[in-house]
């Protein structure tokens, strides 16, 4: 059939299974727009605010249900607004596909309005990037676009298209969704050497990335700790790869990993490390990590076997194949004399905790952490609110943790926690800061328009918390722009973007907050008024090691 550029584009998304996309109209996406109108019976498309929210929330999208998310911005401005959402999914590889529209073919390089480079922007930080000069090769791209995000290891695709290949017309034969290319199988003697080892040592650990999440092989982290007696410690990106619930789930890991998960990978004499990138956080000094154990790496991409850390047995392809193998392969045992050291390491993490009725970042999770399902998804953006979010969040399943963890994006949350809401139609909470918050808050109106169920907690301390932390411990107390001395009534806010608003400074005030919050399927802000000097511990310094952690 004869179809225009513009309903080609219609016909491939639907194909794709996409029903839904975010974004926000410009000259040179018009055409794609009016299809988008004649096609609303289909793909639904959400208007954000602002660019940046739309490609953070194709991430969240991605995240919360595992299918390729889909922005779309116009040329010049529209493309460039993207590029820290594009940034942001690459960096924890999540695949998402972002089309935008360009001048036509005969006006790009004449610097006509709003032309830009799109491809050469954005070739830094995607997967990979088209420029499609013809109507005849728009489909089978597009498709392309597709299968390159969701294959081998996971990434965000730009898909550039000039306004005369929109209009233009060419034969259309439909196809059906393109699957990701096979990853490849892993080498079964490489594995038999990892069964060796995890049969011979006594002190196991499973270190877990993001790559477990995007594998989606969780369920055989807990099922193999259980049958090696190994303990599971986290990157921030792998936090939800098993239940919190299990007394084997140590938690997140590193610079500000909590103190037994830290400790006990450094006290290891094996470490299975599944689809994580060892990086300068999650480490400290390479030297020392882990400087007891023989390390196994298991990666879909070869290029992070000895990027960072030299492992001494690298094994390349399938995560889920090669932990099915490990895990039918190696012996049943246990290890009593690592179970007694690693439950004195849990005791001494719980030593410095106190209770209290005054509002307490720790504190503020926890309450909502008893009020959510242990389906709701839970995002955050960037800051100490994002390490006290992995240090005190009990997560139970796979897929309900969003938060930028490579690029550190302040005011990804609100763009992620729209496209977690859509993805899944569950209830979502995003923790924020009053400095994160600030960023993107654009993006509430969004919600509202939407209506969903979506509650904001802000973790409001009038400060760049994260950065003030630095400053107090590395620079001498030099505070210098990281005190916000604003006057933003958070609640006043909520009110003008259409939401509700509350703010608490105790424990009750904020249970009560929470109930009139989850009592509702529209969105709420709740402002938490914690201490402004309050930091994220324990903490390593950089390029530090357990030796040098600070407690308190």
């Amino acid at each position: 059939m004869l179809l225009t550029g513009c309903e080609i584009i219609m016909e491939v998304l639907a194909e794709q299974g996409v029903d839904t996309v975010f974004g926000y109209p410009g000259g040179q996406v018009l055409n794609i727009y009016d299809a988008l109108y004649k096609n609303q019976h289909r793909i639904k498309h959400v208007l954000t605010a602002h660019e940046q929210g739309a490609s953070h929330a194709a991430d969240g999208y991605s995240r919360a249900s595992g299918k390729v998310g889909v922005c779309i911005a116009t040329s010049g401005p529209g493309a460039t607004n993207l590029i820290t959402g594009l940034a942001t999914a690459h960096a924890d590889s999540i695949p998402v596909v972002a089309i935008t529209g360009n001048v036509p073919m005969e006006l790009i390089g004449t610097d006509s309005f709003q032309e830009v480079d799109a491809i050469g922007l954005s070739i830094p930080v995607t997967k990979h990037s088209f420029l499609v000069k013809s109507i005849d090769t728009l489909a089978y791209t597009l498709r392309e676009a597709f299968r390159f995000a969701k294959s081998g290891r996971p990434g965000p695709v730009l898909v550039d298209i000039p306004k005369n290949v929109q209009v233009d017309k060419t034969e259309f034969e439909p196809m059906c969704k393109v699957e990701k290319t096979p990853d490849p199988s892993p080498d079964k003697e490489l594995l038999d050497e990892a069964v060796k080892l995890i049969n011979n040592c006594k002190k196991p650990v499973i270190y877990c990335g993001g790559g477990v999440i995007n594998g989606n092989c969780s369920e055989y982290i807990e099922p193999l700790a259980e049958k090696c007696g190994a303990y599971g410690v986290f990157s921030m990106m792998g936090l939800t790869a098993m239940d919190c619930e299990n007394p084997r789930h140590l938690g997140m890991s590193g610079m500000h990993g909590r103190y037994a998960a830290t400790k006990t990978l450094t006290q290891a004499d094996l470490v299975l490390a599944v689809g994580v990138r060892f990086t300068e956080r999650a480490t400290g000094n390479k030297a020392k990590f882990a400087e007891h154990a023989k390390i196994i790496h298991l990666d879909i991409d070869p290029a992070e076997h000895g990027k960072n850390i030299d492992a001494d047995l690298k094994i390349l392809g399938n995560l889920k194949e090669s932990l099915k193998y490990i895990f039918e392969n190696i012996n049943e045992k246990s290890n009593p004399d690592w179970d007694k050291e690693v439950e004195t390491y849990k005791a001494k993490e719980n030593e410095n905790r106190v209770e209290t009725n005054a509002l307490m970042p720790w504190n503020v999770i926890e309450a909502v952490n008893k009020k959510a399902s242990d389906d709701t998804n839970i995002a955050t953006d960037v800051g100490q609110h994002q390490m006290w979010v992995a240090q005190y969040y009990k997560f139970k399943k796979p897929r309900t943790h969003l938060t930028s963890g490579g690029l550190g994006t302040m005011g990804y949350g609100m763009g992620a926690a729209i496209g977690a809401c859509m993805a899944t139609k569950r209830r979502t909470v995003l923790f924020t800061g009053d400095g994160s918050f600030g960023m993107n808050l654009n993006e509430l109106a969004t919600a509202v328009s939407q209506n969903l169920p979506l509650t904001v907690v802000v973790l409001n301390n009038n400060r760049l918390g994260m950065i003030r932390q630095w400053q107090s411990l590395f620079f001498d107390n030099h505070f210098m722009a990281t005190v916000l001395d604003r006057k933003t009534d958070f609640v006043k806010l909520a009110d003008a973007f259409g939401a509700e608003g509350y703010r608490a400074e105790n424990i009750q005030e904020l249970n009560e907050a929470l109930d009139k919050a989850f009592a509702l399927n529209t969105p709420c802000v709740i402002e938490c008024i914690i201490p402004n000097d309050e930091n994220v511990l324990p903490m390593v310094p950089p390029n530090g090691s357990v030796e040098n952690m600070i407690i308190k």
